[in-house]
């Protein structure tokens, strides 16, 4: 009797992941709206060509940063897969989450549509009573719909700039029409495609099998204690309790399993590319088996626990493989954005190789291309490092402002002779250092210029 108590008073994987949907719902909405020194936690705008990460915005000619990101994201995917199985698909991912709001929430809690325990009986929508109620519920989602949308475009479009387009409609139709496609598709996905978007269109589904193991965690049913309710050619043979061979089998063949799977699968046929993990079978078998005083059927194990009764190898290769890959992604990612640049700068030759004036002096012209990339105005100068002999003529310090770019003409010069070769002009990389007066420690870069030098034929002697 305390089994049986026990057992029903486990808290459900439901209930835990409404919670984890509830702080993912919380998060995703409240990381737009988080700034440091004016900076967002992450923003990827392509209006401003920026990268906003953890408070730090680069722009676009430091995006670097950009395949480390996108391999953190896969390879912790893949690290999560191997050790849970589906549960990104189960516990974080936004199509689980919006069924879960629309299904659970606003058509059974709300307008009593469906019951949490039969997520495959459809409601009769022949009724007048279901249909209107259908159309409240299309109402609620499609306004729910559009805050998820503006949601999504806030991590490219920041809020503040966001509010301030609404409020001339008609200069940014582009955005307003492309927060609206994305509402409608939200709409269709969620209301008409439902789970068939996991089953048939997320690739996700389609790796899964290749990244699992006998040591994954996922649902699965002990055919050791239920019996084998498919055969070997995965066809149905047990249809009834009397219809297991063994009297020993615990399976009641009460499909409460079955009924409360939200991508219509049957969890005692083995593993299904369609499970996503979300473990309500688990609970549905908890409830029938703890009924009995017995531990449920469907559990969230591995393979090796449930077939060979032994622990799960948490630690493995796989997953130690995984660790050491994000280490060194994090690390490399880490040390990357510590070499942020708080100013940008282009250096260009123009198309004339150089000039040769009055008393041999030679000049070469480029192109400056100053961008200050920090949060502050800064005045900026220039240094040559390695050439005394080469000067820099015509530029004067000047201010530029917190994410402005400038052109500047710059002249460097030389009235010595650098080269005596009769044959070719000479090239001379040059050393320049661009620097911010006022913070020349912090704001600080090196570039390299190339100055030609002409042949002495070319000099009047």
């Amino acid at each position: 009797m305390e089994g049986k108590t026990a057992t029903l008073k486990k808290t459900p994987y439901r209930i835990k992941r409404y919670y984890g949907y509830a702080i993912a719902t919380i998060v995703s909405l409240a990381i737009p709206f988080i700034t440091i020194n004016g900076n967002h936690i992450f923003l990827l705008s392509f209006d401003k060509k920026q990268l906003h990460l953890l408070g730090v915005a680069f722009d676009m000619q430091e995006l670097y940063l950009m395949p480390f990101l996108l391999m953190l994201l896969f390879l912790g995917i893949f690290a999560i897969t191997a050790i849970g199985g589906r549960a990104w698909c189960g516990w974080s991912c936004p199509q689980t989450i919006f069924r879960v709001i629309y299904r659970d929430l606003i058509e059974t809690k709300l307008l009593g549509l469906r019951r949490i325990k039969n997520k495959q009986k459809e409601p009769d929508w022949k009724k007048p009573e279901n249909a209107s109620k259908r159309v409240i519920a299309i109402i609620i989602w499609s306004l729910l719909a559009i805050i998820a949308a503006a949601d999504f475009m806030w991590y490219f479009v920041p809020p503040e700039d966001f509010f301030t387009y609404l409020q001339n409609p008609a200069e940014h139709w582009f955005l307003i029409g492309f927060v609206l496609i994305i509402a409608a598709f939200l709409v269709y996905d969620v209301i008409f495609m439902k789970e068939n978007f996991c089953v048939y269109v997320c690739p996700y589904s389609r790796v899964q099998s290749v990244l699992y193991d006998n040591d994954t965690y996922q649902a699965i049913y002990s055919t050791k204690r239920g019996g084998h309710i498919y055969d070997d050619h995965k066809e149905k043979i047990i249809f009834k309790q009397k219809d297991l061979p063994d009297p020993t089998n615990e399976c009641t063949a009460c499909e409460s399993c079955v009924t409360v799977c939200p991508t219509h699968i049957d969890i005692r046929k083995g593993m299904q590319l369609e499970c996503i993990n979300c473990l309500e079978c688990v609970d549905a078998c908890t409830t029938v088996m703890g009924k009995l005083g017995k531990e449920s059927l469907v559990q969230w194990t591995s393979t090796r626990s449930i077939e060979k009764d032994e622990p799960t190898k948490v630690f493995r290769k796989s997953t130690i493989m995984y660790t050491v890959a994000l280490v060194v992604v994090l690390a490399l990612l880490f040390v990357m954005g510590g070499e942020k640049e708080h100013m940008l700068l282009n250096v260009n030759k123009t198309t004339q190789l150089y000039k040769i004036k009055e008393g041999n002096v030679v000049t070469n012209n480029f192109l400056f291309l100053f961008q200050n990339t920090d949060s502050k105005t800064h005045t900026y100068a220039l240094e040559i490092v390695d050439h005394p002999d080469i000067k820099i003529k015509r530029f004067k310090p000047f201010k530029l402002d917190p994410k402005k770019m400038s052109k500047k003409v710059v002249i460097l010069q030389t009235d010595k002779i650098l080269v005596n070769d009769v044959t070719k002009d000479t090239p001379i990389t040059v050393t320049i250092r661009a620097y911010a007066i006022d913070e020349p420690q912090k704001v600080s870069v090196l570039r390299k210029a190339v100055f030609i030098y002409p042949r002495a034929d070319k000099l009047k002697k």
